[in-house]
């Protein structure tokens, strides 16, 4: 009986089976997420009795932490071993059938990545909701390995738990969850949401909605189906391209949802006071960073209601583009503050270590301070 990625409903429904009173599965819950006790024995609001009988009939599944990669700048890239498997590629045209194939199937070993970047006054953890993945972006080395399978909720909030527990003595006051890592989060809805409503639970995890951030390759049906979840993050679009022949080279899935039926359901998602729409750009070197891409990019910003622009300069990796020039990063940021569209240009962090946007894809790096494997 796994505990991790249960909710309180879940939770307190087990202990009624137990023949215990319902309101021990709250105190599991709150243990569990809210102070992050990752063992029965630790989990002190319950009866002696209880945890051990716990130990011997439950479980909370932590990944083993394979490897830690520091960068100079202080970010850590993750490496959780959940074992080896083949891959499986999935074609892009079948990806929407993916998350309900995997739940017929046993979860197979694979290993993952998670990215912890301190700042002042904050964390953020980028968390990866599918080992691998199937939209074959051209410029991400995750798309490399093909997609190997979905996550469960319990190893999605495993890639937060495990890094907040190592770094509790120097935690900043706020915590930021992007899920920007190996997946495609809308491809893994259930899990994914399952783990987003314990993460953004006041009881649970109490990471507050506008800190939490889904980004996604443009699957339009999940964006109409995240529109209307009441408690959800802050939706991204991945877009890096000013047109449909472009996106169509660079990202297949375009071809299933073009830039219009795309842009449609953004203009649909429903936003609070103070919430935008985010439209990540990465550059790639003469490719999509010409001033003519960035007036494009400016149009198709227009009459979509609150929106803003990221834009990303190319990480390098084992692929066939270039990053893009200081005078073109500039001039594309210009252009599109010129055309009255907020934008903000984002260096990656951890570049040096494989942990930067589209970088993610296993590697294990000599020279990179790993440390030896271990749990926590």
């Amino acid at each position: 009986m796994e505990l991790l990625g249960k909710s309180k409903q879940e939770l307190r429904e087990m202990c009624v089976a137990m023949g215990e009173p319902a309101y021990r599965g709250g105190q599991i819950y709150h243990a569990l997420y809210a102070e992050r006790k990752l063992d029965f024995a630790s989990m002190t609001n319950l009866p002696a009795a209880l945890r051990e009988r716990l130990a011997r009939e439950a479980t909370i599944t932590l990944p083993v932490v394979k490897q830690r990669f520091v960068s100079t700048d202080g970010s850590v890239r993750y490496l959780f071993d959940l074992g080896a498997a083949e891959k499986t590629r999935i074609n892009t045209e079948d990806s929407e059938n993916t998350e309900d194939a995997e739940k017929r199937k046993p979860l197979r070993a694979a290993s993952v990545e998670a990215v912890f970047m301190p700042s002042e006054g904050r964390q953020t953890i980028c968390v990866s909701t599918q080992a691998g993945c199937a939209v074959d972006c051209q410029f991400c080395m995750t798309a490399q390995l093909g997609l190997i399978r979905n996550l469960t909720a319990g190893e999605i909030l495993a890639q937060v738990l495990l890094p907040l527990e190592e770094h509790k003595e120097g935690l900043a006051p706020r915590t930021n969850i992007v899920l920007m890592g190996q997946g495609e989060p809308l491809l893994n809805y259930d899990a994914v949401m399952a783990a987003l409503r314990i993460l953004l639970d006041n009881t649970g995890m109490a990471i507050a909605p506008r800190h939490a951030t889904l980004s996604t390759s443009g699957i339009v049906p999940g964006i109409e189906r995240l529109a209307g979840e009441v408690l959800r993050p802050k939706l991204a679009i991945s877009l890096n391209a000013s047109c449909d022949e472009q996106r169509d080279a660079l990202m297949p899935i375009n071809r299933k949802y073009p830039l219009r039926v795309l842009l449609e359901a953004c203009k649909k998602f429903p936003r609070g006071a103070r919430e935008y729409v985010t439209f990540e750009y990465v550059l790639l070197g003469g490719m999509n960073d010409s001033p003519e891409d960035a007036v494009r990019v400016a149009k198709m910003m227009t009459d979509l209601g609150r929106v803003k622009v990221n834009l990303i300069p190319w990480n390098p990796g084992a692929l066939p583009f270039g990053e893009p020039t200081e005078k073109n990063v500039r001039e594309f940021h210009r252009i599109l503050l010129e055309k009255g569209v907020p934008t903000f240009t984002r260096y990656s962090r951890g570049r040096d270590v494989m942990a930067a946007c589209g970088q993610l894809a296993l590697l294990q790096i000599e020279n990179a301070q790993p440390s030896s494997a271990s749990s926590l």
